[in-house]
């Protein structure tokens, strides 16, 4: 009895891990026989787990129930939700901090002693950084997400920088989090051109849709198309410097909400970015502490000149 009941848990949990199963991969992993599967999946079913027999293949998938079936999480696997949680108590998302802390007092009443040493110990040493900035609410990323997964467009109010809003419709592609906001990358029909929108700024219209069919996006690296479009594309002057350090040393000081890098070798790279004050984009760049190179837009280069002459005669 302790056996078989050892067993269908282990077959919850493979079931669990990925979309769909063969009985004989079940029966190979599990070291049973075919035969026994399909009576421990009756079981399953019995309990009342939806276990989904797929047509043609003689697979199985857990489906979709009334109630969540229990999760079977290995040891990194339960230090990871716990920590997610314990983050996601002080995050970006609006109304999400409650929910953590019950979804995390619920999980380590279950953890053992030698996983909530680990956890206490990582969280002992980890200090967050409070964002003060506008959150997203949950109830709208879902619907972003799943508008993105299913391919229904989406209608919302978007509200500007200057508070004036308008209805926008978009093919929506991919959200993005940059560890303080969180952005939608779409299509936008109107004006007939990708675009990336705040969600914090967006109230979604229900219901979504029609479908459409998926494009191309504007570049394969998403999060490099995003750093792009929020740090330089949206302003008045785009900047483009040469750092003379490396990508990765550059990227412990310039956000990927201030600035795009790019690599050029192992001691050089590109940083785009972009503001409506020159001043600004000079005193950003010289307090970066790296040597560079200004090469656009022209007005900057000429007033990084006329600046460091500046600078230069207060010294004499």
């Amino acid at each position: 009895m302790w056996e078989t009941s050892a067993r269908l848990l282990r077959l919850l949990s493979l079931l669990q891990t990925r979309r769909t199963w063969s009985g004989a991969e079940l029966a190979e992993r599990l070291e049973i026989t075919p035969r026994t599967v399909r009576r421990d999946i009756d079981r399953l079913r019995n309990l009342g787990y939806p276990v989904l027999a797929t047509a043609g293949t003689a697979g199985y998938q857990l489906g979709a129930g009334a109630d969540m079936p229990p999760l079977l999480l290995d040891d990194e696997e339960a230090v990871a939700v716990a920590m997610g949680l314990r983050t996601a108590a002080s995050g970006s998302i609006t109304g999400i901090e409650e929910t953590s802390v019950r979804a995390l007092a619920k999980l380590e009443t279950l953890l053992p002693s030698r996983l909530r040493h680990r956890i206490n110990a990582l969280q002992s040493v980890t200090v967050p950084l409070t964002n003060a900035g506008p959150t997203a609410a949950p109830g709208t990323l879902t619907a972003i997400a799943a508008a993105c997964r299913d391919s229904l467009c989406l209608r919302f109010d978007y509200r500007s920088h200057d508070g004036t809003s308008r209805i926008r419709t978009t093919e929506p592609h991919r959200l993005v989090h940059t560890g303080r906001r969180w952005y939608l990358i779409g299509w936008d029909i109107e004006r007939q051109d990708w675009r990336t929108y705040r969600v914090d700024r967006l109230d979604p219209r229900t219901p979504a849709g029609p479908r459409f069919t998926p494009r191309t996006p504007p570049e394969p690296d998403i999060s490099g198309y995003t750093s792009r479009a929020i740090s330089t594309s949206a302003y008045r002057y785009q900047a483009r410097f040469t750092l003379h350090v490396s990508a990765e040393t550059a990227a412990e000081r310039i956000a990927p909400t201030t600035g795009a890098l790019e690599a050029i070798d192992e001691y050089s790279c590109t940083l785009r970015a972009g503001s409506n004050s020159l001043d600004e984009l000079a005193v950003y760049i010289a307090s970066q502490g790296f040597d560079f190179h200004v090469h656009e837009p022209p007005e900057l280069v000429e007033h990084v000149r006329s600046l460091a002459a500046r600078l230069a005669s207060a010294t004499d």
